[in-house]
C-alpha cells in the first residue's frame, strides 16, 4: 500500500510540472501576432538606431582592422527619406517570398489533386504491423514537404490506424506528430521551407559578404540523413516510453463513438492506377533532368567551369519542385478523375495561393525588420563585438553550436513560426559565428535542430490546437499538460540524438551539410 507521504510527493511533482506548463502557456500568450511582434521590431529598431547613433556605437572591421563601422540612424531625415523610398522594394526583393509563393503552386497542385493524401494512405496502410511506428513517423517527416498535410491527414489517420490495431490511439497520434513537428526539417525532398530559410540567411550573410549565396539545397545531405535517425528514434521513443506509459486504451475514455474507427479504406484501384502512373511521370522528369547535369555538356552545368558547383542546375532548385509537384500531381488528378483540365490545374495554384494570404502580410513586415536592421549596422556590430567576446572566452569550437541550438529551441517555445524566429536571430547569429569561422550553411542546419525539437511541446505552435482536439477525441478529458507531457520525451531524445548527429556529422566524419556548402567561412 502507498504511503500517504508518497501521494503527497507525487501530487506536488505533478503540481509542480502543471505549474510549469502554466507558466509557459502564460508568458507565450503574452507575446503579440507574429506580424504585430515584426512591426513593433521594425519602430524598435528605428527608435534604438537613432539611440545607438547619438552614443557612437560602433564596431572596428576585423577584415582590415581600422575601419570603423558606426550604427546609422534611421530615427533623422535622412533615415525617413530612406524608409519610404524603399518600402515597397524591401518587400518584392525579399528572397523568400517568391521561392516559396512558387513552390507552393507546384505542391499545391499535388495536394489538391488527392495525390499527396494517397501516397502517404497508402505508405502507412501497407505496412507490416511490426514496422507501423516507425512508417507512421517516417511518413511524418516526409509529410513536411506538403506544409501542413501531416497535421491535417496524417495524425488523426494514424490514431485510427492504433486503434484499429488493438494499440493505444494517443501512441498513433503522438509518433505521427513526432515526425511532422518535431522532426520538421528532417527530409528527403526538398520542400517549401528549405528556400525559405535559406533565403532568409543568405540576406543575413550578405551582412558580412555581401556575395554570398544560399541555395535551397544548402542543407539537403544532413537532412536526408536525418530522416531516419527521426524515424528510428521515434519508433523507439513511441514503443518503449510512450505507449507503455499510456497502458491499454479504454474506449470509454473517448469523447466520440469509435464504432466505425476500426474499419479505415485502404486505397482502391483507381488510386492505386494514379499513383503508378504518377510515379512513373516522376521518373520521366528525373531523366530528363539527368540529361541536363549528367553529361559533360549537360545544358544546365556552370557555363564556365563545366562544373556541378555553382550551376544553374543547383541554383534551380525551387523549379524543380515545382515541376516534380505540379506533373504528377496532374497525372495522379486526371487518372483518378479529380483533375481533368488546365481549369483544374489553376484553381488548385489559386487555392494554394489563397492560403498564403497571412504569410504574405508577414513577409511584409519581416522584410522590412531584416532591411531596417540591416541599415543600422546592428548585425556587423553585434557580430564583430560577440565574435570577439567569443574569441576571448575561448568559445570558437565546436562546442557553440550546442548552446546555439539550446538557444533556438528556447526561443521557439515562445514564436513557433520557423520563419518568424529565423528572421529575427539570423542576422545576429549568422553573421556572428561566421565571424567565428563557420558557414551560414551549417549554421542554419544547425538552427533547424533546435526549431523542430521543442515544436511538440510548445502550445505556441500554430497547429498545437488542432492536435489537442484530435486527442480530446481519445480522451475526453485530456489537457495541455497531458498532451505536453506526452510528447515531451520526444523533444528531449530528438534534442540529444540529432545534435550528436550534427556533430558527427558535420565535426567528426567533415561531410557536408548539403551539396558544395562548405563547413567553414573564411
Amino acid at each position: 500500500m502507498q504511503s500517504p507521504n508518497n501521494d503527497y510527493n507525487a501530487t506536488s511533482k505533478r503540481g509542480w510540472f502543471t505549474r510549469f506548463l502554466d507558466g509557459v502557456e502564460w508568458l507565450g500568450n503574452l507575446l503579440p501576432h507574429p506580424i504585430t511582434l515584426f512591426a513593433v521590431f521594425c519602430l524598435f529598431i528605428i527608435f534604438i538606431s537613432g539611440i545607438a547613433a547619438y552614443f557612437g556605437v560602433s564596431a572596428v572591421d576585423p577584415r582590415d582592422g581600422e575601419t570603423v563601422i558606426k550604427a546609422v540612424s534611421l530615427l533623422n531625415a535622412e533615415g525617413i527619406q530612406r524608409i519610404v523610398t524603399n518600402l515597397v522594394t524591401n518587400f518584392t526583393g525579399f528572397t523568400p517570398l517568391g521561392t516559396v509563393l512558387v513552390a507552393l503552386l507546384g505542391v499545391g497542385v499535388a495536394e489538391r489533386s488527392g495525390l499527396i493524401s494517397a501516397a502517404m494512405r497508402g505508405l502507412v496502410m501497407k505496412a507490416p504491423p511490426r514496422l507501423v511506428t516507425v512508417t507512421i513517423v517516417f511518413a511524418g517527416v516526409i509529410s513536411n514537404t506538403a506544409a501542413e498535410l501531416g497535421y491535417v491527414v496524417l495524425v488523426p489517420l494514424a490514431a485510427m490506424i492504433f486503434y484499429g490495431l488493438g494499440r493505444h490511439p494517443l501512441a498513433g497520434l503522438s509518433a505521427a506528430f513526432a515526425g511532422v513537428s518535431a522532426g520538421y526539417s528532417a527530409n528527403l525532398l526538398i520542400g517549401t521551407v528549405d528556400p525559405l530559410l535559406s533565403g532568409i540567411t543568405e540576406e543575413a550573410a550578405k551582412i558580412i559578404d555581401p556575395a554570398y549565396t544560399v541555395g535551397a539545397e544548402a542543407n539537403w545531405y544532413f537532412m536526408m540523413v536525418s530522416t531516419f535517425l527521426i524515424a528510428i528514434m521515434g519508433a523507439l521513443i513511441t514503443d518503449k516510453i510512450v505507449e507503455p506509459k499510456l497502458g491499454k486504451y479504454n474506449k470509454d475514455e473517448a469523447s466520440i463513438d469509435l464504432s466505425d474507427q476500426s474499419s479505415m479504406d485502404p486505397l482502391n484501384k483507381q488510386e492505386k492506377r494514379g499513383l503508378i502512373y504518377a510515379g512513373l511521370s516522376v521518373l520521366v522528369l528525373a531523366g530528363i533532368l539527368a540529361l541536363t547535369v549528367v553529361p559533360e555538356w549537360g545544358i544546365l552545368r556552370h557555363p564556365e567551369t563545366g562544373d556541378v558547383k555553382g550551376s544553374p542546375f543547383l541554383k534551380g532548385v525551387v523549379v524543380y519542385i515545382f515541376f516534380f509537384f505540379a506533373i504528377p500531381g496532374f497525372v495522379y488528378g486526371r487518372t483518378v478523375e479529380t483533375m481533368r483540365n488546365d481549369r483544374d490545374v489553376i484553381d488548385a495554384m489559386s487555392h494554394s495561393m489563397s492560403t498564403m494570404g497571412m504569410y504574405i502580410v508577414l513577409v511584409f513586415f519581416a522584410a522590412q525588420f531584416v532591411n531596417f536592421f540591416k541599415w543600422t549596422n546592428f548585425g556587423t556590430i553585434f557580430a564583430i563585438n560577440g565574435a570577439e567576446f567569443l574569441t576571448n572566452i575561448g568559445m570558437t569550437g565546436p562546442i557553440i553550436f550546442l548552446f546555439f541550438i539550446m538557444v533556438c529551441g528556447f526561443v521557439n517555445l515562445m514564436l513557433g513560426s520557423a520563419s518568424a524566429q529565423w528572421a529575427i536571430t539570423a542576422p545576429i547569429f549568422v553573421p556572428m559565428l561566421m565571424l567565428v569561422g563557420y558557414s551560414p550553411e551549417v549554421i542554419q542546419a544547425a538552427y533547424r535542430i533546435g526549431d523542430s525539437v521543442t515544436n511538440v511541446i510548445t502550445p505556441m505552435m500554430s497547429y498545437f490546437g488542432l492536435i489537442l482536439a484530435v486527442a480530446a477525441r481519445y480522451k475526453k478529458d485530456l489537457g495541455i499538460g497531458t498532451l505536453v507531457a506526452m510528447m515531451l520525451p520526444y523533444s528531449m531524445f530528438f534534442f540529444v540524438g540529432w545534435s550528436v548527429l550534427f556533430f558527427l556529422w558535420v565535426f567528426v566524419f567533415g561531410f557536408p551539410v548539403g551539396p558544395a556548402a562548405p563547413t567553414y567561412y573564411n
